[in-house]
């Protein structure tokens, strides 16, 4: 089985990504739901025990995993790729005051928080990413270069 590994910051698509997949049939998991838990200073992690037993289920030919914690750096080896999605500050600004699904990022605290991880994380993010896709580009289209990247 192959495994891949979809992260970036709040915003970025993820969780549509993951929709998306689902509907096309692949099996596709996003952290948010039901995979993290709390961490210290309101912060969230993956629950590690969960992660490592999705992992090491071989039941498709191809698990796409979505999130960005910071302890799914232990995880990296367990992934054939690793793929940033990306977008410019402004675009993830007008996504998250925007988004139905998820009320993370609308908060002015929980924004200056996304726009400084952007600043300090994403590049650490990209560093770990065999690949890179900007999520500026509709959604069908991301998908579709995903797909090619990984096969």
């Amino acid at each position: 089985m192959k495994r891949v590994l979809i992260t970036g910051m709040s915003g970025t698509g993820k969780s549509t990504i993951v929709r998306q997949l689902v509907a096309r049939g692949y099996k596709a998991v996003d952290t948010d739901d039901g995979w993290c838990e709390p961490a210290p200073g309101g912060l969230q992690r993956w629950r590690e025990d969960a992660i490592t037993t999705l992992l090491d289920t071989e039941d498709a030919e191809v698990l796409f995993v979505a999130g960005c914690e910071e302890n799914q750096a232990g995880f990296l080896p367990r992934f054939d790729h690793v793929v940033l999605l990306s977008a410019p500050a402004p675009v993830l600004v007008r996504r998250l005051a925007t988004r139905t699904g998820n009320p993370f990022g609308k908060r002015p605290d929980e924004l200056r928080r996304v726009l400084g991880d952007l600043a300090e994380i994403e590049p650490l993010l990209r560093e770990s990413a065999t690949h890179e896709v900007d999520t500026t580009a509709p959604v069908d289209e991301v998908v579709s270069t995903l797909l090619r990247l990984v096969n």
